[in-house]
């Protein structure tokens, strides 16, 4: 019964910790609501830890093929990514007509993008600003020229 419980609380600890190193860079969220009837709400939630491992896992040309493609932003995205800690509570865009608001924020160093139509649908995206260098070193690594 003894190594039965030990068993239980090794397997418990081990589960714990796997669980704070998965989501010890944060949480993406992506929600999207459709405002017709019948209209579909999407709530997606993905550990931002998947994005690095996904990019060290992720077939070898897709991602060469990738960073060609980004090579001239990859600079900026980099430099966007490294000043955004400078500012961890601002408002970057904020913009509304009679019908639609778009709006990204940095709170808490996460990102936030949100948009609303004028027919109620709402888009809701937001992860860790620290996910940007992520994908930019990822991208960097699958083409060393850059």
């Amino acid at each position: 019964m003894i190594l039965l419980a030990k068993v239980g609380i090794g397997l418990g600890a081990t589960l714990a910790l796997t669980a704070g190193w998965v989501f010890h860079e944060g949480v993406i969220c992506i929600d999207v609501d459709e405002a017709k009837r019948d209209g579909a709400h999407v709530h997606f939630w993905v550990p931002a830890t998947t994005v690095s491992a996904g990019m060290h896992l992720a077939p070898r040309h897709c991602l060469e093929q990738a960073a060609e493609q980004s090579r001239p932003f990859l600079p900026v995205q980099r430099e966007i990514a490294k000043e955004l800690k400078k500012y961890p509570n601002a408002e970057l865009l904020d913009v509304r007509d009679k019908s639609n608001h778009v709006s990204m924020v940095v709170r808490d160093g996460r990102l936030y993008l949100d948009a609303v139509t004028e027919d109620g649908e709402k888009v809701h995206v937001s992860f860790p600003t620290e996910t940007l260098r992520d994908v930019a070193d990822g991208l960097e690594e699958a083409s060393p020229g850059i």
